[in-house]
């Protein structure tokens, strides 16, 4: 018979909650905290992540904390010999492997939560417990996008990452009780790329509308004086939001400037490469980096951008600038999963003129830009917090509020 407590195995460690998949991965482990003693596995990216190892110990019951240390390059070499994608030979570690069989062999645990799908490897053939799968996103149909470089040898290497790891998606879904994406169009598409998936289901972001408030916090001093003042946030290493700050500093700030010659775009994220620290040399455009908080700038900006041309899921950036009382000027891709109405509470712009001019309409009615926010700020209390999106969360995991119930496909 299989035990009552949660193993939950993620591919970066949940803490700090500070870019995308943390905040959500965060969020699920101190819901499923409240059901049932939680043991996680996880990988910390850094030293400084595994610092972070303190927190998570206030969660879980246990945990096996793994540093990411394999070089890509090997990771990829790997990858090829032995036919599987690189995602996976990333995070294959043989110390997470003995851990996760010792914790399932002492009889503890009755349901495994897997976040993201690197960390399906870990569950092996024999479990036959509850499993819930929480893609967030069809990663597959990413490196798709990814294969339309110009490089003939980067195109080959995403497609055969593309059409590897969705194989694994659908090898995954195939044996989850139940099979999480972040968005209904993440999970449509998913439905249509794995047809032997049962019970696939959206399960939102949300937001912290606590922390994520107008008044939570003073403006950044750092964003004072000439302007207006534009506001791209995330992590400057994720190949989506370089092309995105790249499009904003060069092909939309400049229309912008016609009209407003001393406006100011910031950027503002982890991990900034070479390609956008080089932006700062565009006209008005700062790149600040990391920040203790990306609240102060949230509070200071004029309007928040988000002209990504790739993006998969529920866009954070999106709902915590929203959360903030702020207007959002926002590409298609990054809307998608936010059931907010256009020109009410965001705007969407396509193009780069439509952007630009999207963007100048609120900026010369500072009004609208104001009663946009508000509406937006209203639209995530009452449909975008953490509680409403993890509600159904005890049912997938069979849980009582005691424990786990196991699978119902169990012997």
């Amino acid at each position: 018979m299989p035990g009552s407590d949660i193993l939950f195995l993620a591919h970066r460690l949940p803490f700090p909650p500070d870019r995308g998949d943390r905040i959500r991965s965060c969020h699920v482990l101190q819901a499923l905290a409240q059901l049932a003693p939680v043991h996680v596995g996880c990988f910390a990216d850094s030293e400084e992540d595994a610092a972070y190892g303190a927190e998570l110990d206030k969660v879980a019951q246990s945990s096996c904390v793994v540093r990411k240390s394999k070089p890509l390059p090997m990771a990829g070499i790997e990858a090829l010999l032995r036919g599987e994608p690189v995602s996976l030979s990333a995070y294959r570690s043989n110390e997470l492997s003995r851990w996760v069989d010792r914790m399932l062999s002492g009889g503890r645990i009755g349901a495994i939560y897997v976040f993201s799908g690197q960390m399906g490897q870990f569950v092996p053939a024999s479990w036959k417990g509850r499993l819930v799968v929480d893609l967030v996103d069809v990663d597959s149909a990413k490196f798709e996008e990814y294969a339309r470089d110009p490089m003939p040898y980067r195109r080959w290497l995403f497609r055969r990452e593309a059409r590897l790891l969705s194989r694994e998606e659908a090898r995954l879904a195939a044996r989850a009780d139940h099979t999480l994406l972040v968005s209904e169009p993440e999970a449509e598409l998913f439905a249509s790329r794995a047809p032997d998936a049962r019970n696939i289901r959206a399960m939102g972001n949300g937001i912290d509308t606590v922390r994520f408030a107008p008044d939570s916090v003073d403006p950044t001093p750092e964003m004072k004086g000439k302007g207006p003042h534009l506001l791209f946030t995330g992590q400057m290493d994720y190949p989506p939001n370089i092309t995105a700050v790249t499009r904003m500093a060069r092909e939309i700030m400049p229309l912008i400037q016609l009209r407003y010659p001393q406006a100011q775009f910031h950027i503002v994220g982890r991990a900034p490469t070479p390609a956008v620290l080089a932006l700062a040399l565009q006209s008005g455009c700062h790149v600040h980096g990391a920040v203790p908080d990306i609240r102060p700038w949230l509070r200071a900006a004029d309007v928040a951008v988000a002209p990504l041309t790739l993006a998969r899921g529920v866009q954070n950036k999106v709902l915590q600038a929203m959360a903030m009382a702020k207007p959002v000027v926002a590409s298609p891709q990054a809307a998608t999963g936010i059931a907010a109405e256009d020109g009410k509470q965001i705007v969407v712009a396509g193009d780069n003129r439509q952007f630009a001019v999207r963007t100048i309409t609120l900026l010369e009615r500072p009004e609208r830009a104001r009663a946009i926010g508000t509406a937006a700020r209203e639209f995530v209390e009452s449909q975008q917090g953490w509680p409403a999106m993890l509600a159904e969360l005890p049912g997938l995991m069979g849980c009582d509020g005691k424990g786990t119930e196991g699978s119902r496909n169990a012997a």
